[in-house]
């Protein structure tokens, strides 16, 4: 089954980010607008993780069927296996653009186990992350179903989607500040840090996928934690004007 119901009273990146997609909803767009030229001008249909759908979380090829896919028409089992990457958060746009997302809270949570499938599985996914180490230009040994394997792997899906499927697909990484429950760090400074390491480590640095990926940093402090209607967001509208002015 590719639908997973979370808990709601849990912490961390699971909890901000089912109060930022569904009570803060106009602060992550704003982020993402401001971010793609493409979607400046799009309204972003959230499908996971929502509050009416036990803030459930989805991958395979319900995750396609969540943004608007049609999963017979995409083999995506030919790409990667089954029990595949688990998205954080999904969204689409009336055009058919496709968002996907993971969040962190703490710097730890960016080295991930080394991938754990069975020999054959195995086998797909080496083929697919070195065609997408290929299709990057990258040269390195370094072996990506190591130590940062969510991350690569959550490349290789953008890859997939976008290059091979020709499906205008993004791919968001939400890095939240502040969030003592965890001991996150208190500035993006910290995060940048972090990410430059293993960024550094698996070879990427700016490539061709680069600039349908962005890294956003929020402040748990710019988020409102109770009901919808009173909703404290940052007044992002002057930098989605320059940003579409510059492009």
């Amino acid at each position: 089954m590719g639908r997973h119901p979370q808990p709601s009273n849990g912490k961390g990146s699971l909890k901000n980010l089912q109060v930022l997609v569904n009570k803060n909803q106009q602060l992550i767009d704003g982020y993402i607008k401001s971010s793609f030229c493409d979607l400046v001008n799009q309204d972003i249909n959230w499908t996971s993780p929502l509050e009416n759908d036990q803030f459930s979380e989805y991958r395979d090829n319900t995750f396609l069927l969540q943004v608007g896919l049609n999963a017979k028409l995409i083999d995506l089992y030919s790409f990667w296996p089954k029990i595949g990457p688990q998205w954080d958060a999904l969204a689409k746009t009336e055009k058919g653009h496709v968002i996907l997302v993971e969040a962190k809270a703490h710097i730890p949570e960016i080295v991930s186990p080394a991938c754990s499938a069975t020999p054959m599985s195995k086998k797909l996914i080496d083929t697919s992350l070195n065609a997408t180490k290929k299709h990057l230009n990258i040269t390195n040994n370094i072996d990506w179903s190591g130590k940062f394997y969510q991350y690569t792997n959550r490349l290789a899906h953008l890859y997939f989607l976008r290059v091979k499927c020709k499906i205008p697909t993004f791919l968001i990484n939400i890095y939240f500040i502040g969030d003592k429950t965890v001991n996150g760090p208190n500035t993006r400074q910290e995060w940048e840090g972090a990410l430059k390491v293993m960024y550094t480590y698996l070879g990427l640095s700016r490539h061709k996928l680069s600039k349908y990926i962005k890294d956003i940093f929020i402040d748990i402090n710019d988020m409102r934690f109770n009901n919808c209607q009173n909703i404290q967001t940052i007044n992002l509208n002057p930098i989605i004007k320059i940003k579409k002015n510059i492009n």
